[in-house]
């Protein structure tokens, strides 16, 4: 009908502005990340702060409102979806309905756990370069108030690069994590359009898949007969043989 075209119209639409935001939060992550390694890399004198409220910062909480509030509309909109198709009536049709409405929970279901997933990445980073931020100062503070370089202080130094390698080693794994999520994500894509294709095909063909089924019956019957006469004719072949 009508108003279910447009619900699906709509939430088509909400789902390929979802797509393209995610892709932006994702690549948002994984450059916050590098830019931090650049400056680490930049600054060795542990006097620069690692976090003062950054551009990059704002724009994460400004796209992590836009795509909650872009989940909320689809969820919305797939609320309207169900009550349609429990009004719908028609058992036919009803099942029909179901099965979009399915695949569409499926879709924002998706969405949902790998924006999470996204957002909880974002802010494990940014919580370790808050943690690395507090640990410089100390270092500062330490060296400023003591006025040598001691033992105790070199030692302290070298256990804070080994924590700069890992954590850097860390973030590269993130990294190729997050990359493979969305080559698995896009794949997962083709693979539920091809089957919904199928589905459809066979839902509008009902009398090729009986042909189908008759002709592969109508195969494995005559493999059998012709295996048996083969069989017949090799034990008569043997018996003539050694007779």
């Amino acid at each position: 009908s009508a108003v279910h075209a447009d619900l699906r119209k709509q939430a088509r639409q909400l789902e390929n502005e979802l797509d393209l935001k995610l892709v932006s939060f994702s690549k948002l992550c994984t450059s916050y990340s590098s830019s931090r390694d650049g400056r680490r890399d930049r600054y060795s004198s542990d006097t620069t702060p690692l976090l003062n409220g950054s551009s990059q910062d704002r724009m994460f909480e400004t796209m992590a409102v836009e795509i909650e509030q872009l989940l909320g509309k689809l969820t919305g909109i797939n609320d309207k979806m169900a009550e349609y198709t429990n009004s719908a009536g028609v058992p036919s049709l009803n099942a029909a309905l179901m099965h979009t409405l399915q695949r569409h929970r499926d879709i924002l279901q998706d969405y949902t756990h790998e924006f999470h997933k996204t957002k909880a990445n974002f802010m494990a980073i940014r919580e370790r370069e808050n943690l690395l931020g507090s640990v410089r100062k100390d270092i500062e503070s330490y060296k400023s108030g003591s006025g040598v370089n001691n033992r105790r202080t070199e030692l302290f130094l070298k256990e804070h690069e080994h924590l700069r390698n890992s954590d850097r080693l860390i973030e590269e794994t993130i990294s190729i994590a997050m990359a493979t999520k969305e080559n698995m994500t896009s794949q997962r894509g083709m693979l539920k359009s091809i089957q919904s294709k199928m589905n459809t095909l066979a839902n509008r063909f009902p009398a090729v898949n009986s042909l189908i089924q008759r002709i592969n019956l109508r195969k494995r019957r005559d493999s059998l007969i012709l295996g048996s006469i083969i069989g017949i004719c090799t034990i008569l072949l043997l018996l003539y043989a050694f007779h």
